[in-house]
């Protein structure tokens, strides 16, 4: 039996589709990543928490689930908006189908949909919130729903996303890297680990004064969601440890370093999401293919060229997505270099932090 669902956004817009996943009504910003795989990957993504998520290639499901792929605990999208989901999926590590997934996380999707008219039309009106319903809810109060939520920068999401108790992996390795967890990838915890450094995982409101403790020899500011200049806490620790630390940022942490540094922070019409973003590397006139996730960036003008200088940009916008610090040991990317999903391009960004770790 088909279960209908309906998605509504603040503008006034309905539409109706196939219900699959959880049965329950849900709201969020409504956005679209344009990877042809990882639906698994983005699915659990924290930076995606307080966001509908819409897939824009046409068919999601095909190779199943795998816990191999996760990138944190559990689902963190708010929903998700697909053209055809695949009820049999074929993959030899496919432990369930992607409706099953919804439902195990009590998340909601809906199928059916325009993904490529919905794309275009967040591309021109930009991201708008949205309600996503597979229960029976009238449809003007699901219109309610939508246009009566808080902005994404009105909610503090990082606080949802971040550990609550600190973590400590191989400790027996030599070197320690602390991640100030704003709702890290598992992939990135990875790529440290790979490279026998010890991670520290701490929560994004930890003080300067315990992460000292735990005497790590760099900090990472990893990826989250939402607005950075609510994660205050973590601003005011890479002020206070500039000068003793090296610093690693991805994604949020890049923002959060450049306000840490008196830059300003612009949201963007409709961001980055998806596996094809060309990033060019300013110092060696190198282009990579990045996997990227965010809604915010730096607006260029505003930084101070006597601290920061721009080191990556966007091809396709001319945004920033990579910042070093003339002086000290600090640097920064927008994009994602431990891709899941995504590209392998940069991914010796790791290597080269965990050298500049290892030599200061």
């Amino acid at each position: 039996m088909v279960r209908e669902a309906k998605l509504a956004l603040e503008d006034g817009t309905l539409l109706k589709g196939e219900g699959f996943g959880f049965e329950t009504v849900k709201s969020g910003e409504v956005v679209f990543a344009t990877g042809m795989t990882g639906y698994v990957e983005a699915l659990t993504d924290p930076s995606y928490k307080g966001q509908i998520l819409m897939l824009t290639y046409p068919l999601q499901g095909n190779y199943g689930i795998s816990s191999k792929w996760y990138q944190s605990d559990s689902i963190k999208a708010e929903g998700l908006i697909v053209r055809e989901q695949c009820r049999r999926p074929s993959h030899h590590l496919a432990e369930k189908t992607l409706s099953d997934f919804l439902e195990e996380y009590e998340i909601p999707g809906i199928s059916g949909v325009d993904t490529r008219a919905l794309t275009i039309k967040i591309r021109k009106r930009g991201t708008m919130k949205g309600a996503l319903a597979t229960e029976e809810i009238d449809d003007d109060e699901l219109i309610k729903l939508a246009m009566e939520q808080p902005d994404i920068r009105e909610l503090d999401l990082v606080d949802k996303v971040s550990v609550k108790e600190p973590k400590i992996l191989h400790e027996e390795y030599n070197d320690r890297i602390a991640i100030i967890d704003c709702g890290v990838k598992n992939n990135i915890i990875k790529a440290f680990l790979e490279r026998e450094v010890s991670v520290a995982l701490l929560p994004y409101n930890t003080s300067p004064d315990v992460i000292l403790e735990y005497e790590p020899d760099a900090i990472l500011v990893s990826n989250g969601p939402g607005d950075p200049t609510r994660v205050k806490e973590a601003i005011e620790t890479v002020k206070r440890l500039s000068e003793k630390l090296p610093i690693f940022g991805i994604c949020l942490g890049q923002q959060i370093i450049a306000l840490a540094f008196n830059a300003k922070i612009y949201k963007m019409k409709f961001g980055h999401r998806g596996a094809n973003q060309p990033v060019k590397n300013l110092e060696t006139g190198e282009v990579a293919i990045t996997s990227q996730n965010h809604g915010f960036a730096i607006n260029p003008k505003s930084i101070d060229e006597k601290d920061l200088k721009i080191t990556h940009i966007n091809l396709n916008d001319g945004t920033v997505e990579g910042i070093q610090h003339r002086e000290l040991p600090i640097m920064s990317v927008q994009y994602h270099p431990e891709a899941g999903p995504g590209p392998h391009d940069t991914y010796n960004t790791f290597d080269k932090f965990v050298k500049i770790m290892r030599e200061y």
